[in-house]
């Protein structure tokens, strides 16, 4: 298994080799043939005196893939809307997405992809052309997820010091307009 999380908050979580290193370490780090394969990529480019492409680090992931036999590989990819999206060149988010569908391509039956994002259009098309209906889940979309949302800012806004002076109908417009607008969150 390895996981990778964007974060908006921090740069160097933020583009498409950081993924590429993080998800290759990791899976490095839990057996030797994967290991194998890292070492090879590491020997190939002068003993790491010369940096590899993002190319022959995708290719480094798909041989992992592909050579762990029956055991299953877990990669997750949390909070992708926090990936850069930038005009012009290809940007790092798409980066990602084309390397999902690269993945996807590989029809490794081992292979398990859990990806999080918040609804943006890209990541959703690029998601719903790739899965099936019941391998998606949009928590943004359920009723339980929105009243627990509700019941959360109400309790804080009925327990905060300076919120219980406010009158009612006030408390009841700040509940309605956090619960309305956090859009899943």
């Amino acid at each position: 298994m390895a996981y990778f999380y964007f974060d908006f908050k921090d740069i160097g979580k933020q583009d498409f080799r950081a993924l590429l290193t993080s998800l290759l370490i990791q899976l490095c780090d839990q057996s030797d043939s994967f290991g194998e394969i890292l070492l090879r990529l590491y020997s190939a480019h002068r003993d790491g005196s010369q940096q590899p492409s993002d190319a022959a680090l995708v290719q480094s992931l798909k041989k992992m893939i592909t050579t762990s036999g029956t055991v299953p590989i877990y990669l997750i990819i949390d909070a992708l809307d926090e990936c850069p999206d930038t005009s012009g060149l290809q940007s790092s988010r798409e980066k990602v997405l084309e390397l999902v569908e690269d993945l996807l391509g590989l029809h490794n039956p081992n292979l398990r992809l859990c990806i999080t994002s918040r609804p943006e259009i890209d990541i959703r098309t690029s998601l719903e052309q790739w899965t099936s209906e019941p391998s998606c889940i949009s928590l943004h979309d359920q009723t339980g997820q929105k009243e627990d949302i509700i019941k959360y800012v109400r309790s804080v806004v009925y327990s905060d010091k300076k919120m219980k002076i406010w009158r009612t109908g006030d408390k009841e417009l700040v509940i309605e307009t956090l619960s309305d607008r956090a859009e899943g969150m």
